[in-house]
């Protein structure tokens, strides 16, 4: 077999300890040949699930220049990235042996994603690893806020004892309005019940409430009824500047506004105009319609004018992106319309979210890259078929190609004269994506299907694994 053959040809391990027909785990053909680029201090979850697999794994803690990138992304076969990581069309069409794309966060927004689909490399990320640490953030804020624990931390460190009641209240009994009710929103319910809140949610569909959670039917009557509103939606047409100065007019009086979703969706100066005639008690703010590009003394009125004004409001929790962005998308395919859940959003705030974001994307590479699963991919066609049996002669076709009409009959015109045991395909968009399982083949069938099926008009990429 070729070298160019063996290296897109995954081979089955065979154990002598059973004699019956079983599934069995998937591995390249030479996994030390397989170079996996981890970039932006991945944690250590991930890493040690790549390094177990056998492949040559390179963990750098930063994000690296583009030329530098261009330069890295030439050889490896999958790149992990966090948030500041731009993998733009141009560096995609370096990665000349690029597989896989694993974003070790919740957004996808530095990736190129059509540029990459092109190219046949399936882009993963971890949607909703982080949920309970943004839940757990909003429900933090909600009792600091109420109890104004902010203002009492500042003015002890600066050496003024002020112990006061006026305008501190216990959070039971308080209702909770959450606008966008998708996986963070659910849970905060949840969360909030518990803690003796009511709690009612504005989404743009008819969702299923937990507990004993109401939806609204708009977005004033939510705003009205809530003594705190918690915002968690993406950032859309539809989203930015939806609190402004008439919705902030028709929130409860004393009552409270947290965003941690996006900085366009909040108009700041009326906000701080709340805040300073009392209308609005306090307000946690996460996220900001600027923001620096790095850590420094870099939040100033140079970013945007009105920090200064917004830094001498009482009661107001300031925090640096450290939640994390619900983002819900309807995405219509072909005749159906299907809901998609997914995050989108830079960073990360726990280390349990990041220890289960490296466990998530860590796995999904290596199943794409063992096995051909693409299930979870956030710009591929999603597909898998079930385990290939104990057997050395079954093998599995990936096919990555252009969604054109004929091309699935060619292929299979290919593979007519073989046992196919079973086959699975699927398209998304222009790009099409086909997995075979194919028994009963030797070393001289495995090279005539790769080299006819790779030089098909349509081909992307062809891989196959046994």
């Amino acid at each position: 077999m070729s070298l160019e053959v063996a290296s897109t040809v995954v081979r089955l391990t065979r154990s002598s300890s059973f004699t019956h027909s079983h599934p069995k785990a998937l591995k390249p053909f030479d996994s030390g040949e397989i170079k996996i680029l981890l970039l932006e201090n991945v944690n250590q979850r991930g890493i040690s699930l790549l390094e177990k697999e056998g492949y040559q794994v390179e963990s750098i803690k930063k994000a690296l220049p583009e030329d530098v990138l261009i330069e890295k992304i030439r050889d490896v076969h999958a790149i992990g990235i966090r948030s500041k990581t731009k993998l733009t069309k141009k560096v995609i069409q370096e990665a000349k042996k690029l597989l896989v794309i694993g974003c070790f966060c919740i957004g996808t927004n530095q990736v190129d994603l059509e540029a990459a689909a092109n190219r046949g490399i399936a882009v993963f990320n971890s949607p909703f690893s982080n949920s309970r640490s943004v839940a757990e953030l909003i429900i933090a804020e909600i009792i600091s806020l109420s109890r104004q624990l902010g203002d009492r931390n500042i003015e002890l460190h600066q050496g003024n004892w002020n112990k006061v009641s006026s305008q501190c209240y216990e959070i039971r009994g308080k209702t909770l309005g959450i606008v966008g009710y998708g996986h963070i929103g659910s849970q905060l319910s949840v969360l909030a019940e518990a803690m003796g809140m009511t709690v009612f949610f504005h989404d743009i569909i008819q969702l299923m409430p937990m507990g004993t959670a109401k939806q609204v039917n708009t977005l004033y009557e939510l705003l009205e009824r809530s003594d705190f509103v918690s915002l968690h939606v993406p950032e859309t047409e539809e989203t930015k500047n939806m609190i402004g100065e008439e919705e902030i007019a028709r929130m409860k009086k004393g009552s409270y506004l947290i965003n941690a979703s996006r900085g366009t969706i909040v108009q700041i100066p009326p906000l701080i105009k709340a805040l300073q005639n009392g209308h609005l008690l306090g307000a946690a703010i996460d996220v900001f319609p600027k923001e620096p590009a790095s850590n420094g003394q870099f939040y100033n009125n140079e970013l945007n004018s009105w920090t200064s004004d917004l830094l001498a409001c009482k009661n107001v929790i300031l925090t640096p992106h450290i939640g994390w962005l619900f983002l819900f998308s309807i995405i219509i395919s072909d005749n159906y319309l299907f809901t998609k859940l997914f995050f989108n959003l830079k960073g990360g705030s726990t280390e349990e979210a990041q220890y289960m974001i490296g466990a998530e994307v860590g796995a999904a590479i290596i199943k794409y890259i063992n096995c051909g699963t693409s299930i979870g991919a956030v710009n591929f066609p999603e597909i898998d078929l079930r385990a290939i049996q104990d057997t050395d002669k079954t093998i599995r076709l990936l096919f990555c190609h252009y969604n054109v009409p004929g091309v699935l009959r060619e292929i299979n015109e290919i593979l007519s004269d073989h046992n196919v045991d079973k086959q699975y395909s699927d398209s998304r968009g222009n790009i099409a994506y086909m997995m075979a399982d194919i028994s009963n083949v030797d070393d001289q069938d495995i090279r005539k299907i790769y080299e006819t099926v790779s030089s098909n008009r349509a081909n992307i990429s062809t891989r196959i694994v046994y």
